[in-house]
């Protein structure tokens, strides 16, 4: 299991790259996201538990460790973090529980 700082670090490194290759693709994406992710009938700490549910049932490792950091920095404690992922259990079965395993290695790793 990778380390979710290290993993975070890598991200950030590629979306500037990104960013600096393919300016308006890259721009069209980020402005999409903060504009969703701005406070609006639900919390950006509530779209946040959300986001970690889908990256779960996703299975996307990458974007699990980055939405538990964001969830955490937008106020979200351990307990709602894990119980928003347990809903992809519910959804996802067996296949989700083991991406659970990436949900509380973030949490070892990124919390305070």
């Amino acid at each position: 299991m990778d380390n979710p700082k290290e993993q975070l670090d890598t991200i950030n490194k590629n979306l500037a790259r990104f960013s600096k290759e393919w300016g308006k693709q890259s721009s069209a994406f980020f402005n999409l996201s903060k504009s969703i992710k701005a406070e609006g009938a639900l919390s950006t700490k509530t779209k946040e538990l959300i986001a970690v549910s889908l990256a779960v049932i996703l299975k996307c490792e990458w974007c699990i460790n980055s939405h538990v950091k964001a969830a955490l920095d937008n106020g979200a404690t351990k307990e709602e973090i894990m119980e928003a992922a347990w809903v992809s259990v519910l959804m996802g079965g067996g296949p989700a529980l083991m991406y659970m395993q990436y949900v509380q290695n973030a949490l070892d790793n990124l919390s305070k």
